[in-house]
């Protein structure tokens, strides 16, 4: 299981506000079929190949430029873990909070 963390940061927009920008992105993913989650300061995603995690983003980064941005700045984090299988998103997290006392 490949998991990913991304941001995408429009340059160039006339304000500070990207929820427009954001909405698009994550429909993207979301359209995609992958699963996701949506953070306060990114996106992750998970993803069984590259194909499929690097075709995710692309219509992403893709979905924004559509919208009338010309330069995208896109800050992206992988963890291709090939050691243990089901390595969700959900599965790191609790077992990190199994930990927690």
């Amino acid at each position: 299981m490949i998991t990913a963390d991304f941001a995408i940061v429009p340059v160039g927009t006339e304000d500070t506000e990207c929820k427009e920008y954001v909405t698009k992105a994550v429909q993207a993913i979301k359209d995609s079929g992958l699963n996701f989650e949506l953070t306060g300061m990114s996106t992750q995603i998970e993803a069984e190949n590259y194909s499929q995690l690097y075709e995710a983003l692309a219509k992403a980064q893709e979905a924004v430029f559509t919208a009338g941005i010309g330069r995208l700045y896109t800050v992206i984090k992988i963890d291709d873990r090939r050691d243990l299988e089901n390595r969700t998103l959900e599965a790191k997290v609790n077992t990190v909070n199994e930990l927690l006392k």
